[in-house]
């Protein structure tokens, strides 16, 4: 963790941090180290949510009641 620059204080609940803790031992690692990992997974779902987005862009759109409409007609509901 000796390149991690920034420091924040972060607060749980009890039980989430007793897990947390008892999840970063078994891992061999600490909570800091544990945490981060957590954050990038996180940023790195997020980032391949908006290359998703970005590729369908140009899709056309349908409104909810059209798209209901067109279940209906085709005996999906």
């Amino acid at each position: 963790m000796s390149n991690l620059s920034k420091r924040s204080t972060v607060y749980f609940e009890p039980k989430i941090h007793q897990a947390l803790k008892m999840r970063a031992a078994s891992a061999h690692l600490s909570v800091s180290e544990l945490i981060d990992e957590a954050v990038r997974l996180l940023m790195r779902e997020d980032q391949e949510d908006l290359a998703a987005v970005s590729e369908r862009i140009n899709e056309s759109e349908i409104s909810y009641e059209d798209l209901l409409n067109d279940l209906k007609s085709h005996g999906k509901i």
